[in-house]
């Protein structure tokens, strides 16, 4: 009963905010393509600093000298909800509304640029390497990010039309629901940080084999 109350919920929500969901979308894409499109206009000197720090977690990485996974796994969960805390803040107060956006612009722009350098240094160990070490948790984080986001961008306007324009219904209940779906994504962003912490390193290190082969090549 409960469930799918819940799933009419989610459905209502998605009807409701479907122009919302598809700006965010489309922000956190053009982050993407101007993160890849970086990488090219980077200099030759720092793309040289930028391969040697690659190259040396590689090193580490093959050395098993990585971080604890328990460790990991609370650095990385700390992160994620920092991110989402941050982001319900922000849609608390109209002035966070901008703020929000620009967070899903930058998270396609930090995602947009690590792939296209895996790619544009290392070919396609490169990119074998960035699905099998990025794509996995991403699955589930860009998600919530562009959940959170619209939910936070819906709830400043509701805040607009409350305060300024006096209209729009009670603002409690909705203030209630926005709280709630944050939780709730953040029970995901902890599964996602268990699959960094714990599932990743392993699956990075049997890519790294690949990496390191082409890394040597190139030294050589």
């Amino acid at each position: 009963m409960a469930r799918g109350k819940w799933g009419q919920t989610f459905q209502q929500n998605l009807r409701e905010n479907s122009s919302l969901y598809l700006f965010t979308t489309v922000l956190f894409v053009m982050g993407l393509g101007f993160g890849a499109v970086v990488v090219n206009s980077l200099g030759l000197t720092q793309k040289q600093e930028l391969y040697m720090y690659v190259s040396q977690f590689f090193h580490e990485l093959k050395t098993d000298n990585i971080a604890e996974p328990v460790r990991s796994f609370q650095n990385s969960l700390g992160h994620y909800l920092k991110y989402l805390g941050f982001m319900w803040l922000l849609g608390l107060s109209v002035i966070g509304l901008p703020l929000i956006l620009l967070m899903v612009f930058l998270k396609g722009v930090v995602l947009g640029f690590t792939v296209g350098f895996l790619v544009n240094q290392l070919h396609w160990e490169g990119l074998y390497f960035a699905v099998v070490s990025v794509l996995p948790q991403n699955l589930l984080v860009i998600p919530v990010v562009i959940i959170v986001a619209t939910a936070g961008v819906s709830f400043s306007m509701q805040l607009i039309q409350s305060r300024f324009m006096k209209r729009g219904g009670a603002i409690y209940p909705r203030f209630l629901m926005y709280s709630l779906l944050i939780l709730i994504m953040g029970g995901v962003m902890t599964v996602a940080a268990a699959f960094e912490a714990f599932i990743s390193p392993a699956l990075m290190k049997h890519a790294s084999a690949a990496v390191m082969k082409f890394i040597i090549v190139i030294i050589k």
